[in-house]
């Protein structure tokens, strides 16, 4: 059954979006819930002012982001402290969710610990360079400076 969104759904697409689906997932659960509207020739032009007002959303939302991006880069380095020994080797590490807490306190908006770029935990004293994804096409590299707890 093709079907017009109206609604952002996972692994289908955004609003105005037309996708060819199961017959029962339309009926029972897209059509249910206001997600989607069995596609018809009439909807075609709905389907493309949908999509018009979902992109227009979209790229506010992504000036906001940028904005954010801009902030957080302004601010300079995030300090993270973590017990050290005397070489400058941590006990333990600083995760994505140290930094997730210090950058979130600092801009005073709330970044998830998935959307911290890190191949691998911290492990040392310094200066790490860590990229933050905050939206499409928005993610800033930021500096995290690792300095031992006093």
């Amino acid at each position: 059954m093709k079907i017009i969104l109206q609604r952002p759904v996972d692994k289908l697409g955004d609003p105005g979006d037309v996708a060819d689906v199961a017959d029962g997932y339309a009926r029972n659960y897209l059509i249910p819930r206001g997600l989607a509207v069995k596609a018809s020739k009439n909807m075609v032009n709905h389907a493309e002012s949908l999509r018009r007002a979902h992109a227009k959303r979209e790229y506010a939302r992504k000036g906001e982001y940028e904005a954010l991006a801009s902030k957080i880069i302004a601010d300079g380095p995030v300090v993270v402290r973590a017990r050290a020994g005397d070489e400058g080797r941590l006990f333990g590490s600083v995760t994505a969710e140290h930094i997730a807490e210090a950058v979130s306190s600092r801009a005073e908006t709330t970044i998830d610990k998935r959307d911290v770029r890190l191949t691998e935990p911290i492990r040392s004293i310094g200066t790490h360079e860590v990229k933050i994804h905050l939206f499409t096409e928005v993610e800033p590299i930021i500096t995290v400076e690792v300095e031992p707890e006093s």
